[in-house]
């Protein structure tokens, strides 16, 4: 059975535009294996916490040497990562806050890279241990000119980000369908999501 695990990074309750693409695209998704199971993750409605320094060391302790203080600090790792592993399919939605990810996914992923459990050093080699997955990413944009190379394509700290960390745990099949200008006019902003909607359909 598929499973599909869904992470929505806007702290916006109602008029998210990643949020409302992110329905789209599961609509989409459970249309197509109706059999699936669906995980969602508002970050929002429950933060991640913050990686603290006895949560580091855990992360570098040995599993026979883990105490029960490193145990809890590293409990929240442990199931961000189950929840990663078991899903065949990510849908993360989030919109771009001051040209990068909110705070809230980005302590997420902190909790989700981890040495020995999402990826492995040999001393000399980076390898990712999270394979056989799909990603789907929505992002929205509040200004134009992020996508297809426009003007500020330079400042997108968004996609090339996430691609790149998303293939560091070994998750290299990552699909942007993204919408920008979300805060211009109302006619605007319809068209902009109609557009990345027909994009998700094709995808």
């Amino acid at each position: 059975m598929t499973k599909i695990l869904r992470i929505d990074a806007s702290t916006r309750a109602t008029d998210s535009v990643s949020r409302k693409l992110g329905d789209t695209l599961q609509a989409q998704l459970l249309a197509k294996y109706p059999q699936a199971s669906l995980q969602h993750r508002v970050l929002a409605d429950a933060p991640i916490e913050h990686i603290q320094n006895i949560t580091i060391q855990g992360f570098y302790t040995p599993a026979e040497q883990m105490t029960p203080a490193l145990q809890d600090a590293t409990k929240l790792s442990d199931l961000v990562i189950a929840e990663v592993t078991a899903a065949d399919i990510l849908i993360i939605t989030t919109p771009m806050y001051n040209f990068s990810i909110p705070s809230s996914l980005k302590a997420w992923i902190d909790q989700l890279v981890r040495i020995g459990k999402t990826f492995s050093y040999d001393g000399s080699n980076f390898q990712g241990l999270l394979t056989g997955k799909t990603v789907y990413v929505n992002v929205a944009y509040g200004a134009p000119g992020y996508l297809n190379n426009g003007p500020f394509a330079g400042a997108d700290f968004v996609e090339p980000y996430l691609t790149f960390l998303f293939g560091f745990l070994g998750m290299t099949d990552v699909k942007f369908i993204s919408a920008e200008a979300t805060t211009a006019d109302a006619i605007t902003v319809a068209q902009n999501i109609e557009k990345a909607e027909a994009a998700i359909k094709q995808v």
